[in-house]
Formats: C-alpha cells, structure tokens, sequence
C-alpha cells in the first residue's frame, strides 16, 4: 500500500485531473478588470493620453451641467423678483393717481384751512404787438 502512494497508478491520476473549461468572453473580461490586467493592456496604455484626455472632458461637462442649472435658478430667481417688483410699481402708481386727484388734494388742503377757489380759471389774451409795448414802457421806466 505504501508503493501506491508513493507512485500513484494511472487509476488514480484519472480521478484528479479534471478538464480545463474555457473561460467565456464576458467572463475573461471580467476576470481582467478585477485583476488589473486591463490596464496593463499594450492597447490600453497605448491610449491612455486620449482616455485621460475624454476623462477631462467629462469633467468639463459635469461642471458645465452644474454651472448652467445653477445660471438657470438664479435666472428664475431673478425673474421672480422682478414680476413682485412691477406688482409693487403698478400698486404705488395706482395709489399715486388717487392721491394726486384735485378732490383728494382739496381735502388734504381744507384740514390746513385752505380753500378751493370757486371761480373757474379764464385765459389771458395778448398780441405781440401789446406785448412789445408793455415790456418797452418797463425797460424806459426804470
């Protein structure tokens, strides 16, 4: 019995070799990401300049995506800010009108004592000629 330990027979040589399977496509790649040989690649270090290159790139582009959305809030933000501005615009505008009546002003006034004139206002005629006249006899008349 110890001899067949020692040299082991063709029966027993059967049992432990087993048959190497081939490994599928998916699963060797997998297998070469997991253990780094992927980047060991000649073709991959090959071009490692343009995938750092894309890399920068996608960089950019997420910073750009934030920067634009971040532009867009303060956008609305801002058009917002506006549209309660000109709401405030028009309510003092329309309080203004109403205050500046003349009936809103006579009973402001009429509170200090002072009254409305109840004669309706008259236009004054004049022809240049009147005109000359009157200031002519101001400059001589000293």
């Amino acid at each position: 019995m110890e001899e067949e330990k020692k040299n082991p027979t063709p029966e027993s040589q059967m049992e432990e070799i087993r048959p190497v399977r081939k490994p599928r496509k998916m699963t060797k790649g997998i297998h070469d990401v997991i253990g780094g040989d992927l980047l060991s690649n000649h073709a991959v270090l090959r071009n490692l300049p343009f995938l750092i290159f894309i890399a920068i790139l996608a960089m950019f582009y997420i910073g750009n995506t934030y920067y634009s959305e971040k532009t867009f809030k303060n956008i609305e933000k801002i058009k917002n800010e506006l549209k309660e501005l000109r709401y405030q615009s028009i309510t003092a505008k329309a309080k203004m009108l109403d205050v500046g009546k003349q009936t809103e002003i006579a009973k402001k006034v009429e509170r200090l004592g002072i009254k409305g004139t109840t004669t309706p206002p008259y236009k004054l005629f004049y022809s240049k000629a009147l005109l000359k006249k009157e200031t002519d006899t101001l400059h001589k008349n000293p």
